[in-house]
């Protein structure tokens, strides 16, 4: 047995050296295909003690994380909103272990400029002047879709890579500003597919369907709730399958192609939000299939 004295000699180092070594340190690996308005970067963040949570505080919004193993690892998916303005930003990480401890990092992120493309059109005033009523309706679905679009919900409901609901490259691009008879108008905040009607559109990940119903401007619309603040927008679909309430996975069949709404002919337009940050669907498909761990160069360790 030891003496008393040595005994609280040797606690009192233990304590010390406790303290000393302060919280668990975090080590962080961001990917991006670039970092521009519109798109998605991957935070891959790990730690020596499981955590319990872990969420990111960025361009004003909050992202929640995910575990991907025995809670050493984790992952965040981060929206840079299609409005961002060029610039360094910071990332707040943080942490709680099972043990209830905090755990932190701060990595820097400088976001470039992006130049969308811009297209002028001359239109009849009667294709863009709707009728009081109309306008009524117009401004209460705005105010249930983004009701939607601004909540998060805890679960992850995706386990695979996102996927094109359509085969086939777009034929427009996310972010192009439109000058409708002089007027600009919002920002396409989706990306279009080339489809005949009819084309099956499958869903992209796995999720459950959040709203499924015919609205003024993108008629028959379906909007899929991934999970952790991530939906899907489908617009201007001929047929909708599945209604609301039900699971789908990814690769289910969910509609069809066609030109319902204010459109001019049959395409698919996929809207993606995450956490109500405007991104290009594109985006998260590629980083999301590219997310193993990456070299030095790509990654900074953060203290």
């Amino acid at each position: 047995m030891l003496p008393r004295t040595l005994f609280f000699v040797l606690l009192a180092l233990s304590l010390a050296g406790a303290a000393e070594s302060g919280p668990p340190e975090l080590i962080v690996r961001l990917h991006a295909r670039v970092y521009q308005p519109g798109e998605v970067v991957l935070a891959m963040i790990s730690c020596p003690d499981p955590l319990a949570s872990l969420h990111v505080e960025a361009f004003g919004r909050s992202f929640p994380g995910f575990a991907v193993d025995d809670g050493k690892n984790w992952q965040a998916l981060i929206g840079i909103d299609l409005a961002t303005r060029p610039g360094k930003y910071r990332l707040e990480i943080r942490g709680k272990t099972a043990a209830g401890s905090s755990a932190a990092a701060r990595p820097e992120i400088a976001v470039l400029q992006k130049n969308f493309p811009t297209r002028h059109l001359t239109v009849e005033e009667k294709y863009v002047r709707p009728s009081k009523e109309e306008e009524e309706r117009i401004a209460r679905e705005a105010k249930k879709v983004e009701s939607i679009f601004t909540s998060t919900s805890e679960e992850r409901l995706w386990k695979e890579p996102f996927v094109a609901p359509v085969p086939g490259d777009p034929i427009s691009s996310f972010g192009k500003r439109s000058i409708v008879n002089g007027q600009a108008r919002s920002p396409h905040s989706g990306t279009d597919f080339k489809g005949s009607t009819g084309t099956p559109v499958k869903a992209p990940a796995g999720g459950r369907v959040i709203l499924s119903e015919n609205l003024y401007f993108s008629g028959n619309t379906i909007i899929l709730d991934h999970g952790l603040g991530v939906y899907s927008f489908m617009a201007h679909l001929s047929v909708m399958i599945v209604k609301e309430g039900s699971t789908v996975r990814r690769g289910e069949l969910i509609g069809r192609v066609g030109a319902t709404g204010r459109v001019t002919g049959p395409h698919l337009h996929w809207t993606l939000r995450l956490c109500g940050a405007r991104i290009d669907p594109l985006s998260l498909i590629e980083v999301l299939q590219d997310s193993t761990p990456l070299k030095d160069s790509d990654h900074s360790r953060i203290k």
